[in-house]
């Protein structure tokens, strides 16, 4: 090690994976400090990648440099893409990946990053100079010393495992819990909760009846996440669907008295979207089945995991219930669910940036700020390494706006609402999602990626060629006539009215049953030119030709909200001066201390007409 890094990253999560590369590939040196050299970048529940809103955030963290899209096109063993039956706002691409190869590869790209250097060894404190840090502490005495410091430490704070009536301190199934960050953290001034998540058995493959269960293969045609060269995949495997039944109901209620859950032995709150299975039949006693995914753990082991049977509940109620699952009638189970119970700090303490408004050049980022997911910590991690390394360079913080990524409007709730409750991703949360959407957030973000130098020119110019190749195609479908004898009897095919006289390609295209592959596969003429086209140019144009007027319309309530996120507020400014406010908003004003208009107005609580007031008393 050396004497003295710039950026020391406390967890190799997600979270502190992203972190790392970043900020070392952005020229920071830095070290990745992790209890266990052997884990890094876990999949610590589901092997899985993407989905709903979490699909758009890993294409968003490619397109910004990062590596979690190289690393799941790397490991992937099944890709679907969600919601092809909707628009192209919800499209959502989502990965099964192996498990073992996922955090190989992960740790074969960081061990190849320059300026990152790895320490296996449990930080136990924080050293700071005045309101500044400058260290840490670890468990075998050494210090380390930093400009920076980026706490990573995912459910490792204080972490409890429950199973059953039992429960001991762990990190994750098998790995010591960390202790007394903390309590050193409370004693300068932050506010700590607790919160819990949970993961299913692990169940062993040679003993399932997969004849029972309904198979759920992947993409006919895959796509990926990279937009890097990286390669689709080639053989996957099937994933299966079984279903709990008014049997397995029994035996879990059996249970319910020895559940940490229903005693009160747990105190944390769960993911509301990722429920127990026991909170499920509880929750919804009026349905008598439940849908489980049953998942390959990777392409050589018979590990499956069991997706949809998170629990807590002692392992012989967990054996006996499974046992009674179509197709686990003689299931054999490597290892049993588990809830477990860790520490955050609600993310109302940190700056857009992710740095604490508390302690200077500290970094939060992952679970530690009550998120759930590895996605969303593998975003925050992107950013709180750029911007660690941005600070102690003393250049402006790199923010993303809620218009221009779902990372962005990741940060922003976290900021400005908070959450007592693991917070997830979804399209919902999202107001420009039309412009938000996977297939663009090369264009969106990877001229900001080359801006920071988190990304080569070669990527920049892969860009402008899809942007300038979606220009000419837009201008060719505006410019090229069709005659009804080319294109009715296609039209009649597919039940769309019929055309009486000509016109332009792009007045067909507008038609809902109508894609451009139709139209490519009927009119020769098109077909030539587009053969010439890059795929993704051609989809980006078609989107842009069918949706722009909603587009359009977006784009026009992002620029009038943008307007209010560009007056800023003064970080000092005494709210108390400002008489007319309501009492509800100047208390959170003074606590979060907004840094524009915009951001004061998403603040829970705080009403339109108190954003008015201060508005007229800064003379705005």
């Amino acid at each position: 090690m050396l004497d003295k890094y710039d950026i020391i990253v406390v967890g190799a999560g997600h979270a502190g994976c992203e972190a790392a590369a970043a900020a070392a590939n952005l020229g920071s040196k830095v070290l990745l400090i992790t209890m266990n050299m052997q884990n890094i970048a876990q999949m610590s529940c589901n092997p899985a990648m993407g989905g709903v809103a979490k699909g758009q955030i890993v294409r968003e963290i490619d397109a910004l440099g990062g590596y979690s899209g190289i690393v799941t096109d790397r490991s992937t063993i099944q890709f679907k893409m969600l919601n092809l039956s909707k628009g192209p706002a919800m499209w959502s691409p989502r990965a099964q990946n192996d498990r073992a190869q996922f955090a190989a590869i992960w740790r074969e790209m960081l061990e190849n990053t320059p300026n990152l250097d790895f320490w296996q060894d449990t930080v136990t404190s924080l050293i700071f100079n005045n309101q500044t840090i400058s260290g840490v502490v670890t468990n075998s005495g050494s210090k380390i010393y930093s400009k920076s410091v980026i706490l990573t430490n995912g459910t490792f704070l204080n972490g409890l495992i429950h199973v059953g009536e039992k429960n001991f301190s762990g990190g994750r199934s098998g790995e010591r819990a960390s202790f007394g960050i903390t309590e050193q953290l409370v004693d300068v001034g932050f506010k700590s909760g607790r919160m819990k998540t949970g993961t299913p058995p692990r169940l062993d493959g040679r003993s399932i009846d997969y004849s029972k269960m309904e198979i759920q293969p992947g993409d006919i045609s895959p796509c990926k996440f990279s937009f890097t060269p990286t390669l689709p995949v080639s053989h996957q495997l099937p994933c299966y669907i079984t279903y709990t039944s008014p049997d397995v109901h029994e035996i879990l209620k059996e249970g319910f008295d020895k559940s940490p859950m229903f005693t009160g032995r747990i105190q944390g709150l769960g993911p509301r979207y990722c429920p127990s299975i026991e909170d499920k039949i509880s929750r919804f006693s009026e349905r008598d089945r439940h849908q489980l995914f049953v998942e390959p753990e990777g392409k050589n082991t018979v590990e499956v995991y069991l997706n949809g049977f998170s629990t807590s509940l002692p392992q012989d109620v967990q054996y006996q219930a499974i046992r009674k699952i179509k197709g686990l009638e003689k299931v054999k189970i490597f290892r049993p669910g588990y809830a477990i119970e860790y520490d955050f700090f609600p993310p109302t303490q940190l700056k857009l940036s992710l740095e604490t408004n508390y302690i200077e050049n500290l970094f939060f980022a992952g679970q530690i700020n009550g998120t759930t997911g590895y996605e969303e910590a593998a975003a925050q991690g992107l950013i709180a390494g750029i911007n660690a390394h941005r600070k102690i360079n003393q250049d402006e913080p790199f923010i993303l706006q809620r218009s221009e990524a779902y990372i962005g409007v990741l940060i922003d709730d976290l900021i400005t609402k908070g959450t007592d409750e693991p917070y997830r991703m979804f399209t919902s949360r999202a107001e420009y999602r039309l412009i938000l959407r996977q297939d663009n957030a090369d264009i969106r973000l990877t001229p900001k990626a080359y801006d920071l130098g988190l990304v080569n020119v070669n990527r920049l110019r892969s860009v402008e060629r899809k942007i300038k190749e979606a220009g000419e195609i837009i201008k060719y479908f505006k410019d090229t006539s069709v005659s009804p004898d080319e294109i009715n009897f296609y039209l009649g095919t597919i039940d769309s009215a019929p055309i009486n006289q000509r016109l332009k390609l792009i007045s067909i295209l507008s038609r809902p049953s109508i894609d451009i592959s139709g139209l490519a596969s009927r009119l020769n003429g098109l077909h030539d030119y587009l053969s010439t086209m890059n795929s993704d140019s051609i989809h980006e144009a078609e989107v842009l030709m069918k949706y722009q007027g909603y587009i359009l319309r977006e784009k026009d309530l992002a620029a009038k909200f943008l307007k209010l996120d560009n007056i800023p507020i003064d970080p000092n400014f005494d709210f108390d001066k400002v008489k007319n406010l309501s009492n509800e908003s100047r208390e959170k004003f003074s606590k979060m201390r907004p840094l524009n208009f915009g951001q004061a107005s998403r603040i829970s609580g705080v009403s339109p007409s108190d954003i008015s007031v201060l508005l007229v008393h800064l003379g705005r």
